[in-house]
């Protein structure tokens, strides 16, 4: 089970977008990057193609999983923990935020 997933909001811990809070777009698990909504953006030349226009674009750039920290319902960085709910077969892994102890998900 992976501590972010897509569709989770994220704060920047590091780097040039510091503080800044985004949503997760799509995770990179082999690389260990997700690529986060408004956060990193870089300029790219793009080519004209049938069905895009030639230009300089923005979009986001990748960022490594250790630069990003859940947030927890206060809008604050968290740590991730892993727990299990249930008993027997009903039993499931959930994620918790470690500064509120609120399940995550589940």
């Amino acid at each position: 089970m992976q501590k972010i997933r897509k569709g989770d909001t994220v704060v920047v811990l590091a780097g040039k977008d510091k503080g800044r809070t985004g949503e997760v777009i799509q995770v990179m698990p082999k690389d260990d990057r997700a690529l986060v909504r408004g956060v990193n953006m870089v300029k790219r030349h793009q080519r004209q193609t049938a069905s895009q226009e030639a230009g300089i674009i923005n979009k986001e750039a990748s960022i490594h999983l250790s630069n990003l920290s859940l947030t927890d319902k206060n809008g604050k960085a968290t740590r991730v923990g892993f727990k299990i709910v249930g008993e027997g077969e009903n039993a499931k892994k959930v994620r918790f935020a470690k500064t509120t102890g609120d399940q995550i998900d589940g």
